[in-house]
């Protein structure tokens, strides 16, 4: 009988740490105090979301920016490549009869996210600087 005693104290001296993983942070969280143990990242954060119709104009352009913020000691993740956008576009050939005969069309939108991390003031003003290749739309996000 005390043996089934011990097994309970064992039991219950145990904590449960549950561990939950974020592409931000990790935490753990206890299942008495309910609070937070660590953090992995704690900052400012540019994020920067790159288009263009051609891969090969993306990539040099995407090559440009990053080597502008390892030039300025900044922590960069990515490029991350996210899935294209097609869009498809069906047209008749000719304007009134034949509408059996048609052409089909489509645009290509290339996507890249750029993450850089703790930026310093000299590295905004370098990549405002920047001189890119046209066709290609940069949207740039600040949080």
């Amino acid at each position: 009988m005390p043996e089934k005693n011990t097994e309970k104290t064992k039991k219950v001296a145990k904590k449960k740490v549950a561990t939950k993983k974020t592409s931000k942070t990790t935490i753990k969280i206890d299942s008495e105090n309910k609070t937070k143990a660590s953090k992995e990242f704690v900052g400012n954060k540019i994020r920067i979301l790159i288009k263009a119709y051609e891969p090969k104009v993306l990539d040099i352009s995407v090559k440009q920016i990053i080597d502008t913020a390892l030039r300025f000691d900044a922590n960069v993740r990515g490029p991350i490549p996210l899935p294209i956008e097609i869009s498809k576009y069906t047209v008749n050939r000719s304007s009134f009869v034949y509408k059996d005969a048609r052409e089909q069309f489509e645009i290509r939108v290339h996507k890249r996210l750029i993450d850089i991390l703790n930026p310093n003031p000299k590295l905004i003003e370098a990549l405002t600087n920047l001189s890119l290749p046209s066709g290609v739309d940069i949207n740039v996000k600040m949080g």
